[in-house]
């Protein structure tokens, strides 16, 4: 809805700013123009950033992964370059099965899937429905499996819905964005700290009102108590690398999903927040090239 008030971020503005802009390109899949950073070689490794970021969430990570897989890191639809595409893609399914179209269409299965919040709900989805991806290792970085509690699940519900309902919301939450202080308070929140240019890669994602409308209404889209209630049949590796600071998901979360995933392994990022693979992008990788026995 107001799709056309919303027009996507314009790529020629950023590309000179934007990290790794020469592995970048343009991929139409599953009715989706995808923006997707990609290099490498080896086996496929998909990374999937979480609401409101972008393929940037990867920066720091992408060119160490990259001597050891294939990497494919593409915008999640409605976020920074990539389209909102048809009726239904912003849901969990939605995603889920845009992704495949992406991945066929690149001629490549993952043998890893690495996500990050809610981007985890995305891969685990994968793992489950797609036939393909059923032996994928799975990876969540504080990864949303199980639904949140209290503000956080009402944020991702009723007032989302309604925020994505009014044609002003996008436009004024991307005016707000844009007040310096912003984006380092909002990062606060999450409990991590960034250096100056991830406040500047956040900070240009979310004071675009486009972007913006992409993350309201994929919010307002998302359900996440049919996943956590098929989480247990997922027989797939899994890994869990958690935030012990993080304030968005609760890393108490982390032992529910052990207990539905029995052969699941968690290591805590001690002092790390939400964002903590950003914070810690070395220590990520080595933890991430570990679990798959690089």
């Amino acid at each position: 809805m107001f799709e056309r008030f919303y027009p996507g971020m314009p790529w020629a503005a950023h590309r000179a700013v934007w990290p790794h802009a020469q592995h970048s390109r343009f991929v139409t899949a599953g009715g989706i123009q995808w923006h997707v950073q990609s290099w490498g070689q080896g086996p496929c490794m998909l990374l999937l950033h979480g609401t409101g970021s972008g393929s940037f969430s990867w920066r720091d990570l992408l060119p160490s992964l990259s001597q050891h897989f294939t990497v494919v890191a593409p915008d999640l639809p409605g976020h920074a370059f990539s389209s909102r595409g048809p009726e239904g893609a912003l849901s969990l399914p939605g995603m889920s099965e845009g992704l495949r179209a992406l991945m066929l269409q690149l001629d490549l299965t993952p043998t890893v899937i690495v996500g990050h919040s809610a981007g985890a709900a995305i891969a685990a989805h994968m793992v489950l429905q797609h036939s393909k991806m059923a032996q994928s290792t799975l990876i969540g970085l504080n990864p949303a499996w199980l639904p949140l509690p209290g503000v956080a699940s009402w944020a991702f519900g009723p007032a989302a819905k309604l925020a994505a309902i009014n044609p002003l919301s996008a436009w004024a939450t991307a005016k707000i964005a844009a007040k310096p202080g912003y984006i380092a308070e909002w990062i606060a929140r999450t409990g991590s700290t960034l250096d100056a240019q991830g406040e500047n890669l956040y900070s240009r994602v979310l004071s675009d009102s486009g972007h913006v409308h992409g993350v309201l209404s994929m919010m307002a889209a998302w359900q996440l108590k049919p996943l956590s209630e098929r989480l247990h049949q997922i027989k797939t590796p899994v890994y869990m690398a958690i935030g012990s600071n993080d304030q968005t998901i609760p890393p108490s979360l982390a032992d529910e999903v052990c207990k539905r995933l029995p052969q699941a392994q968690k290591t805590m990022q001690i002092g790390k927040g939400h964002l903590a693979h950003e914070e810690d992008p070395a220590g990520t990788v080595q933890q991430i090239l570990r679990w798959c026995g690089v």
